[in-house]
């Protein structure tokens, strides 16, 4: 438990706690639909909408040229396919222009990233890894104009970056993070460790590298950032991973030993690290929901043409019931992403509203909708969805990828910060205001002087907010008049919303502090959040396209009726669920008290370490790293 208690005091204590700008999903969980931080959507800036037509079109006209297949049998992403795209200045669409870079606006950055993941997914991580987490994103937060100018205008020209967080024996909690970097006699310092699952680590020149500086005379400590060059002496690429899915990810265990790294080299300051990651994040998830929206739209067009041309029993298999729902559930679940992705990046771009809870909520829904919109792929297509393509291809069929498409998607249930993770902390964030008000009432280690003391300041909050959460527009036949058929889902968003704050409010009364244990609780609690973000941003998306994109209605209408059926379904679950039965039955079989349910088969392999451990010294390896 203490463990426990310090990894989440490190996580709170990096958090961005301050609200400096409103925020749509803050004021959602708390009973607020607050359409007006999204309809009318920040206007986009010409010249920059320009630049970014202008972009894709080159863009388009060189991966439809690129053999997507060729990708996923080699595992590898052709140099001639990395230098084309650095010449295009696919590496700069999030560089500014005085560094070399496209300056693309988040919408048309992850435009670009929806098509290049379309040709193969692999190219697409390839380019979010370098400018979403790698080095551009945090030098562009916190970065020196120094650092801006010495490492900028190599990565626009087409150098790549890395992010290195990860550790063997570290995941998403990083209290317990080993690599070291210990400050010399001369300023500088070195740098010991082991880095795991770099995304582009095989082929980086530049990382960011998130490493323990020990707290000294002279010196704050804390998790750090550093920009360190991947020629370094010291630095070995051990090997390189492979996984189910993304066969072209270039994806590194990276050693550090006696690593020497110059001050000038550190983002931010010492100790700021995991702050300037979590705060990378906030932006930075936007581009893996892009690539979720690319796959949606790939799979409808593929489930399309599929179930219109397959006739079996006289009839075309789309015009059965029970194809035609899973179709349906496909265009439906694509624009609900696209809305959410779309009024997000003009949320970003425009900088004036906080999207840390939606940038967090897009990232978590669409991981896991776009993989059911793959799996329903799959099964339209049958024993054909699950033969690879090039087996298709031989036998002289359309060489349709469905089962890639199902595997590359798999990651993005990780990727960034896991669902489990997501939810705990997008939950953190929904009950921010009532832990803000009464934190010191919950908490275990708080004296009787300061439970008072937030006794009295949490009766104010509550009675100010308990009553906002009786009646709403939602509830007024008018209600949202102006989004004419729509007008029905909003009115349910609006009641949904106030719900949803009556029950989290609830859950504060039952549980108090042990609510942050309460997972499944939590989870629901989030997932009806993105439900109902989503389906704001489908309405506000149909109305704001309306004259150019009138079918935008009908697939508005259809994704909220969706949406409001799974919110409803979580809604029921929030109290009526089998949570506690299946943790007690979970610790009986952590306890072993069913292994004779494991009997009749082969048992997994038991040798060897479940995870790896690493010890400081130089690589026994051969660096396997990747030029180009």
């Amino acid at each position: 438990m203490r463990a426990e208690r310090e990894a989440r005091k490190v996580i709170e204590e990096n958090r961005e706690t301050e609200w400096r700008k409103p925020s749509f999903g803050k004021e959602l969980f708390l009973g607020r639909l607050r359409l007006d931080l999204i309809d009318p959507l920040p206007e986009l800036d010409p010249a920059a909408e320009a630049r970014g037509v202008e972009f894709r079109e080159k863009l388009t006209a060189y991966v439809e040229t690129v053999d997507g297949q060729q990708i996923e049998r080699d595992a590898r992403i052709p140099d001639e396919v990395l230098r084309s795209l650095g010449e295009l200045g696919a590496f700069g669409m999030k560089i500014d222009q005085k560094y070399g870079g496209l300056g693309l606006t988040n919408l048309d950055y992850c435009r670009a990233l929806m098509l290049v993941g379309s040709v193969n997914p692999s190219i697409g991580a390839l380019l979010s890894a370098h400018q979403s987490i790698g080095v551009p994103q945090p030098l562009k937060l916190v970065g020196n104009d120094e650092q801006k100018q010495r490492f900028l205008p190599r990565l626009a020209a087409g150098e790549v970056s890395a992010f290195l967080l990860t550790e063997p024996e570290v995941g998403s909690y990083p209290a317990n993070l080993r690599t070291a970097a210990v400050p010399t006699e001369d300023g500088d310092y070195l740098l010991n460790g082991v880095k795991l699952w770099a995304t582009n680590g095989t082929l980086a020149t530049l990382y960011v590298v998130m490493a323990l500086v020990p707290k000294s005379e002279g010196h704050k400590g804390g998790i750090t950032a550093f920009v360190v060059e991947a020629d370094a002496p010291g630095v070995t690429i051990e090997r390189r991973n492979a996984f189910m899915g993304l066969r072209g990810l270039e994806n590194s265990v990276t050693r550090f030993h006696d690593v020497r790294v110059p001050a000038a080299n550190v983002i931010g300051g010492e100790g700021k690290g995991l702050r300037i990651a979590l705060s990378t994040l906030n932006t930075g998830r936007l581009s893996l929901p892009a690539m979720c929206v690319g796959a949606g739209k790939w799979c409808l067009g593929v489930a399309r043409e599929w179930a219109a041309e397959r006739v079996q029993m006289g009839r075309p298999i789309g015009t059965y019931e029970a194809i035609a729902k899973k179709i349906a559930f496909i265009a439906g679940s694509t624009y609900g992403m696209e809305a959410m992705l779309e009024v997000s990046c003009r949320l970003a771009d425009d900088n004036r509203n906080d999207i840390r809870i939606e940038a967090a909520l897009v990232k978590l829904y669409a991981s896991e909708l776009a993989w059911k919109v793959a799996d329903e792929l799959v099964q339209i297509r049958g024993g054909r969805g699950y033969e690879t393509a090039d087996s298709l291809a031989a036998r002289g069929e359309r060489a349709v990828p469905a089962e890639q498409i199902l595997r590359d998607l798999r990651i993005n249930r990780i990727f960034e910060g896991s669902t489990e993770i997501m939810h705990l902390a997008i939950a953190r964030e929904a009950v921010d205001a009532h832990l803000s008000v009464a934190g010191d009432i919950i908490d275990p280690e708080a004296g009787l002087g300061r439970k008072a003391k937030a006794a009295g300041k949490a009766g104010g909050f509550y009675a100010k907010w308990l009553p906002t959460l009786v009646t709403g527009k939602g509830q007024l036949p008018g209600g949202f008049a102006d989004y004419g058929p729509l007008a029905v889902h909003l009115r349910y968003v609006e009641r949904a919303s106030r719900r949803l704050a009556r029950e989290t409010f609830y859950a504060m009364a039952r549980w108090q502090g042990k609510l942050e244990h309460k997972q499944g609780f939590l989870g629901r609690v989030v997932d009806i959040g993105a439900e109902l973000f989503a389906m704001s941003a489908a309405c506000v998306k149909a109305r704001t396209e309306l004259a150019a994109r009138p079918e935008g209605l009908e697939l508005a209408d259809l994704f909220c009726r969706q949406a409001a059926l799974r919110a409803d379904a979580l809604f029921h679950d929030l109290w009526t669920n089998a949570d506690s039965v299946e943790l007690s039955a979970a610790k009986r079989v952590l306890a072993g008290r069913y292994l004779s349910l494991e009997e009749g088969v082969v048992a997994a392999p038991s040798d060897g370490s479940t995870t790896s451990t690493w010890s400081p010294g130089p690589s026994a390896e051969q660096d396997v790293r990747r030029r180009f």
